[in-house]
């Protein structure tokens, strides 16, 4: 059976800052996805860390050296290791047996990428596949309406970015309600909450 995203889409619409995502958040993925390690970064931020940390993300996050580094850039969408490399290969990227398997998602805000999600698993444990994916990409859609929410003044966000009825979707969308459901509880029909998300992501450029 697979497990519900609505607990972590509550956990993210109830996140008042990055640092709280970071925390909160970050580990209930890990327990999500069965992870060693996960994490939520913003690639502005990345300056604050530890020297040796900066070291090892500079590495890791090099589009020349990491696939799944620029699996990301090029496409804005969730990619694990086995999509873009063999596994003799990404042994050679990364030898770290706590990275034996790596997952990463997209934040995106107006088109660019701002941070990414990522999940990690020893070798003892499986890789991760499709529906692990499908699950991160509901997940990176939310953390990408939130951290586009949260990073424009609310005065701004409403009055020239999103409609009322967009800002009351766009709250079902972070509780993870599904188009229907939101559709009921506005008394609109399912098409019109589709019409609505493709103009709020055109507008928000998600």
């Amino acid at each position: 059976m697979v497990a519900s995203l609505q607990p972590l889409f509550t956990a993210i619409d109830s996140v008042n800052d990055e640092q709280d995502l970071k925390t909160d958040v970050a580990s209930k993925l890990g327990k999500h996805f069965a992870a060693n390690r996960s994490g939520i970064f913003f690639f502005d931020q990345i300056s604050q860390l530890d020297p040796n940390i900066r070291k090892i993300l500079k590495v890791a996050l090099s589009i020349k050296r990491n696939p799944i580094a620029r699996y990301l850039t090029e496409r804005h969408a969730p990619v694990h290791e086995g999509l873009v490399t063999s596994p003799k290969v990404w042994s050679l990227i990364c030898p770290r047996p706590d990275h034996w398997h790596v997952m990463a998602g997209p934040i995106v805000i107006r088109s660019q990428l701002v941070g990414a999600v990522g999940c990690t698993r020893d070798q003892s444990m499986p890789a991760f596949d499709t529906q692990n994916l499908a699950d991160l990409s509901g997940i990176c859609l939310h953390l990408s309406i939130w951290a586009a929410t949260t990073r424009s003044s609310p005065q701004s966000f409403k009055n020239e970015l999103l409609t009322a009825r967009e800002l009351q979707i766009v709250e079902l969308v972070a509780l993870g309600r599904t188009n229907a459901e939101i559709g009921t509880e506005l008394w609109i029909t399912e098409n019109s909450v589709k019409q609505a998300l493709k103009r709020m992501f055109r507008k928000l450029q998600v």
